[in-house]
């Protein structure tokens, strides 16, 4: 099958506004759930609803607009903020600094995967949903990086048992590479490398090990790195490498 017979054949709707960047896939589904989404003003009722473009599809009684070239955007994530869009306490939220960080030609963003509100380092952005989802897929396993200074006594020996993976509290996590790189008096500074990129997995595996994480920063995600990124600010990730990572992940 070519590149347009792909193009033209039937998808779900929720893939198609995911790839339009208006939301996620499970959150376009909600948005259905909701009735904010129609076509020709009708209410659509099925997630699985088949269609060949978004031609009088409508969001919020707004039409959809065709989807813009992916982008993929380099946020340092500052601790203390929240990769959410709503948050019932009134936290801080990544949206709040991206709203003078992104560039004013900027289309609507999603985050790719997220950090915890007190971790900080890279956060990828992307208007893409099917590009979000491929890089966020566990079996895809994309390498995440992260420095962590955490307080208490380890080997790295102990470290270097964690390729073989670890279950903390019935919860599996696969091989970590994980490596000391110097200690500052009971302070140690860990990096660790893993696939899996599961819900707090760095600070539920160093404080199985007896440790106490008081920072931890996300270095790398895939190819793309936080280098020397100022806290706070957000770059374009260059055409060449976006497409050779979207090339892989079809591979």
């Amino acid at each position: 099958m070519s590149n347009r017979d792909e193009a033209d054949a039937p998808q779900r709707i929720a893939k198609l506004l995911a790839r339009a960047g208006v939301a996620s896939r499970r959150e376009v589904e909600r948005m259905i759930e909701d009735g904010r989404i129609a076509i020709d003003g009708k209410p659509v009722e099925k997630p699985a609803t088949l269609l060949t473009s978004l031609k009088g599809v409508s969001v919020d009684e707004k039409p959809v607009e065709k989807p813009a070239p992916a982008r993929l955007y380099r946020f340092h994530k500052p601790a203390g903020l929240l990769t959410a869009e709503r948050d019932p306490k009134g936290r801080p939220k990544i949206y709040d600094a991206l709203r003078n960080a992104l560039p004013k030609d900027a289309p609507r963003v999603m985050p790719v995967g997220r950090l915890d509100y007190n971790t900080e380092g890279l956060l990828l952005l992307t208007n893409d949903g099917e590009l979000k989802r491929a890089l966020e897929l566990p079996r895809n396993e994309i390498p995440r990086t992260y420095r962590a200074r955490a307080f208490g006594e380890v080997s790295q020996e102990t470290l270097e048992d964690l390729m073989t993976g670890i279950t903390v509290d019935g919860m599996r996590y696969g091989p970590i590479d994980a490596n000391l790189e110097r200690s500052s008096g009971r302070n140690q500074w860990i990096e660790m490398t893993l696939t899996e990129g599961k819900n707090r997995e760095v600070r539920n595996v160093l404080e199985h090990l007896g440790l106490q994480v008081n920072r931890l920063v996300r270095t790398a995600y895939g190819p793309f790195e936080l280098g020397d990124l100022p806290r706070g600010q957000v770059d374009i990730v260059p055409r060449g490498p976006l497409e050779a990572m979207r090339r892989k992940l079809k591979a």
